[in-house]
């Protein structure tokens, strides 16, 4: 039997037809039926956000991308709209826009995020530690907050997030980023508990070493310490070795699109070899394991020539 409920919020029907929701707008300049499901990528201007928007096009999404200057030159499968994830007026203008556009929102990526280069968490100042979790987990609330109110209206819609296998199996040299990304963890499973019953959910991505831009593009620590220095070197080196193996950015879209296609998704989905072996690693090997595992890789109980000078200095 053919189950349809229609409801009237803000100026558009929500005609619900089984799983699928397909909008009539009463609003002029709008076409007056939309069958086809809207995305929201953040960070779509490369890498992972770019591959996720290109594979939700092909799947049949009407798809928006974001990134801080917009709409630039180049060919595109989708469109671009001007969203910095760090300002809040920026934000709900974006939202608003698509708003406007589409009249409905069904999913939200959140991807926008940076990375540091490897060094130790004392290097950084406290500003470069408000700049992560700004862009990195407070990003994700600012574009959960203007978007949620609009998926419950709507009876549904789904909030994907990109967080990382270092958010659940932190590494040293990293320090600041994984806690950026362990924040969007924890903010994931609350919030998907949260919205479940309005027909929102949430589900966390988790990728590993992704051969994109966004390494080359970490910001170097603002305060460094040179009793560091040979060991930031190595840890540099662990890194660059790792990059040479690392998934494509495709990988990770095409597990972004079947959490967004799941009937009944995951929390949580890992993306690529080495974060499903992280994964595995942290679930089944004792602890003492995987922390010997993590200092032998890295070496990090051999003593560094600088550390061999300062422990040699006089008392």
């Amino acid at each position: 039997m053919m189950s349809i409920s229609i409801k009237v919020v803000d100026g558009y029907d929500y005609v619900h037809h089984h799983s699928a929701i397909f909008i009539r707008s009463t609003r002029e300049g709008i076409p007056m039926t939309t069958p086809k499901p809207v995305a929201l990528v953040t960070g779509a201007s490369s890498g992972i956000g770019e591959a996720t928007a290109n594979a939700l096009v092909a799947a049949g999404y009407t798809v928006y991308g974001t990134s801080r200057k917009g709409n630039q030159s180049g060919q595109r499968n989708f469109s671009m709209l001007a969203l910095d994830v760090t300002d809040d007026a920026s934000v709900e203008a974006a939202i608003k826009e698509l708003l406007v556009l589409e009249g409905r929102i069904d999913l939200l990526v959140n991807n926008a995020g940076f990375g540091l280069a490897p060094a130790a968490a004392e290097e950084s100042s406290i500003e470069q530690a408000k700049a992560i979790f700004d862009t990195n987990f407070l990003g994700i609330v600012r574009t959960t907050r203007a978007v949620v109110p609009h998926m419950r209206r709507q009876g549904g819609g789904r909030i994907i997030n990109i967080g990382s296998i270092l958010g659940i199996v932190p590494v040293p040299f990293v320090a600041l980023y994984a806690a950026s990304k362990h924040a969007v963890e924890g903010y994931s499973e609350s919030l998907d508990h949260e919205l479940r019953t309005f027909g929102i959910r949430v589900t966390i991505i988790e990728p590993g070493y992704t051969k994109t831009s966004f390494e080359t593009n970490n910001l170097e620590a603002d305060a460094k310490l040179e009793l560091y220095q040979d060991v930031r070197a190595r840890v540099s080196k662990a890194v660059n070795h790792a990059m040479a193996n690392a998934d494509s950015p495709e990988v990770v879209a095409q597990v972004v699109l079947k959490a967004a296609r799941a009937e009944r998704p995951k929390l949580r989905y890992t993306a690529g070899k080495t974060a499903g072996q992280f994964q595995f690693m942290r679930r089944f090997a004792p602890a003492g394991f995987l922390d010997a595992a993590i200092r032998k890789n890295l070496k990090l109980d051999a003593k560094s020539p600088s550390q061999a000078r300062t422990s040699h200095q006089p008392s």
